[in-house]
């Protein structure tokens, strides 16, 4: 006896390759119904980009400030909590990049 074959069978995973040209052909296709951007829309994004890497910066320097406050220890979480602010703000930017 025979097995029967699958009614709904699965799709393979996707190849990253034909994923990633699947994305840029949806890009070109929405550039031509589109068009180019306009001056402000660009100017809005790169003010979002701006504000994206910001927050997370100072709001990493104002944590470490008031700990540092809190406990008397000068600069000790100020500075580290600073950079780390900055990386997520960049790492989050770098994602929201990517996604445009």
């Amino acid at each position: 006896m025979s097995k029967a074959p699958d009614r709904f069978p699965q799709p393979p995973e996707e190849d990253p390759l034909v994923r990633e040209v699947r994305r840029r052909r949806e890009r070109h296709d929405r550039w031509l119904r589109e068009g180019d951007m306009s001056v402000g829309r660009r100017l809005a994004q790169i003010g979002v980009l701006g504000w994206i890497i910001i927050v997370p910066t100072l709001g990493g320097l104002f944590l470490g400030h008031w700990i540092d406050k809190q406990f008397g220890t000068g600069i000790f979480w100020t500075g580290p909590l600073l950079i780390v602010g900055l990386a997520i703000g960049g790492w989050t930017a770098w994602k929201w990049m990517n996604t445009q």
